[in-house]
């Protein structure tokens, strides 16, 4: 064999050699490598999409934070994957212009950004038979404007008894606050059951989930928000979970309500809270929400005092590493 073909059995030989080896490398690390490489190339989302809630920027104080074109450029700017609309945010003149409200929708189309959420604010703790009406009448025009919106879930609150001088003063009572003379929370749980009752209609024709948050009143416990939505027992109506309105034991009390959370309110304390706050360790509150198989939105409400411009970045980092998918 001359010169000028030794180079090509050679290649052959190193060729069949590799060959050999591979065919004796066990089918499944063959499969298990494969998988691996389709799995991290499969695109599929890693996180729970983190959205911003208008509250955290005009927080009921920053007048130059309140407009929600303002808002939706933030939060797309900061990289969020959609906005929740606090709907106190919006002035009266604005809620009468239908062109108004439209164009907060067409603003975050154009940057791609769906508007997921609506946060709105009642009260049926009164043994005012009219004044539950007039709340239940709100409500329900609250869900005709999320669907206007096209907005799919609105969080929902049982109202409080309103015997605190102001909500500085509930803070200060971490969220407890007296019935009315003659009165116990046993008599208002019916009202709040037959309230909602009187909503869910609006509530299914519109296509909207309500849920009821974890916030004051009778769902300052997860025992009364339960006893509120198992007594409803409708897919129209779920749980919002707020991380910070749990102010003891907020593990064990958030495991009870993750079964039936539609919709996940996470807050944030950079700078200390206006209020209070809390030390929340989120990877816990991640693992927590992944054992019961919760998948949906993570609307961070940021809540202390810093600068938005640090604070906000600070969040949303947090939240991407706390709430990663199974």
């Amino acid at each position: 064999m001359n010169a000028s073909t030794s180079k090509p059995v050679s290649s052959r030989r190193n060729f069949l050699g590799l060959a050999a080896a591979a065919s004796m490398i066990p089918l499944s690390q063959a499969c298990q490598a494969q998988e691996a490489k389709s799995d991290s190339e499969s695109g599929a989302r890693k996180t729970s999409p983190i959205v911003l809630s208008t509250y955290s920027l005009w927080r009921f104080r920053n007048d130059d934070l309140r407009d929600f074109h303002k808002c939706i450029d933030i939060a797309d700017e900061y990289g969020f994957d959609g906005v929740e609309l606090l709907l106190y945010q919006l002035q009266q003149n604005e809620m009468l212009s239908h062109s108004k409200m439209m164009s907060y929708k067409r603003h975050a189309l154009r940057l791609g950004l769906p508007l997921v959420g609506l946060s709105t604010h009642q009260g049926f703790v009164t043994p005012d038979r009219e004044k539950r009406k007039e709340n239940i009448d709100r409500t329900i025009g609250q869900i005709e404007i999320a669907y206007q919106f096209g907005i799919p879930v609105m969080r929902v609150n049982t109202g409080t008894w309103g015997t605190s001088a102001s909500f500085d003063e509930l803070m200060a009572n971490r969220g407890i606050e007296s019935p009315l003379e003659g009165y116990t929370d046993e008599d208002a749980f019916p009202w709040v059951i037959e309230a909602l009752e009187k909503c869910l209609p609006t509530a299914e024709k519109c296509g909207v989930v309500l849920a009821l948050e974890n916030h004051w009143g009778l769902g300052l416990t997860p025992e009364g928000i339960l006893r509120i939505v198992n007594a409803i027992d409708s897919p129209w109506l779920q749980i919002c979970t707020d991380t910070g309105n749990f102010l003891d034991d907020p593990y064990d009390r958030l495991e009870k309500i993750a079964p039936q959370t539609i919709f996940v309110q996470a807050k944030t304390y950079y700078g200390e809270g206006q209020w209070y706050t809390l030390d929340l360790d989120y990877q816990r509150i991640g693992e927590i929400l992944r054992k019961h198989n919760y998948r949906g939105f993570i609307s961070l409400e940021f809540e202390g005092m810093e600068d938005y411009k640090t604070a906000i970045p600070q969040s949303l980092a947090l939240l991407r590493s706390a709430f990663t998918r199974a």
